[in-house]
């Protein structure tokens, strides 16, 4: 099948799993996760109407991404893998949002460089709820100091929209769904706590269990290997 009929039949099952879930049709934003992917594929995705893209690296984001911007300046990039604060410098100029804000170092690196740049970008809250291997706050307390820091007025070219987290590796589907489950509770628990913030995305969910994921409360799945196909790791 083609990267266009991928796309169709991922849609397809995101609005059935709204509707399953009692939720409104188009609450669900999909992106599309294009790492060890070629350039051609990321302008076939967009030319079948994908205009999201996620990346894990990166270097290869940026070799990638800045001539799609110049052609279609409406595409976005979120740069969704574990961040090291030297790569920082780089994200910041491809990216328009950052996923995976797990320390309040990487809050401080990404102000830094956006101040260089005068940018503004929006980031998202990683949060722990798999297992051990995984990257992103561990505790709510963890969490909580990050956030307090947006009051004091320290980062001015960052904008908080919301959580995203990466549920644990397994067939069993109730732990799956307590991984979404408590990021939503989280969210709601925020939402409640910071007026002043928002709290409205949960990134949450993957090719293999994004349709849990939209029943657990999610506004955005990371589709990969559903619309793109294997990828290829030697590159």
């Amino acid at each position: 099948m083609s990267i266009k009929d991928n796309l169709e039949k991922i849609q397809n099952r995101i609005n059935e799993a709204e509707i399953k879930s009692g939720r409104k049709t188009g609450s669900v934003n999909l992106m599309a996760v294009s790492k060890f992917h070629p350039q051609s594929s990321v302008l076939e995705a967009i030319q079948a109407g994908q205009f999201l893209f996620g990346e894990n690296r990166v270097q290869e984001a940026s070799q990638k991404f800045p001539e799609v911007f110049e052609t279609y300046p409406q595409a976005k990039l979120h740069m969704i893998g574990q961040l090291q604060s030297n790569k920082v410098r780089n994200a910041v100029k491809v990216a328009d949002c950052i996923q995976s804000v797990d320390r309040i170092e990487l809050l401080e690196e990404i102000e830094k460089q956006c101040a260089k740049i005068e940018k503004k970008i929006k980031i998202l809250f990683e949060v722990h709820t798999g297992e051990e291997s995984k990257s992103g706050f561990k505790t709510t307390d963890e969490l909580k100091s990050a956030i307090d820091l947006f009051g004091t007025g320290k980062f001015t070219h960052i904008i908080p929209c919301g959580l995203m987290t990466m549920a644990p590796f397994t067939e069993e589907k109730a732990l799956i769904h307590k991984s979404f489950s408590t990021l939503r509770e989280l969210s709601e628990k925020l939402k409640s706590e910071y007026k002043a913030l928002n709290f409205a995305v949960l990134s949450m969910g993957m090719s293999g269990d994004f349709e849990i994921a939209i029943e657990e409360g999610s506004t955005l799945v990371r589709v990969g290997t559903a619309i793109f196909g294997e990828r290829d790791y030697t590159k």
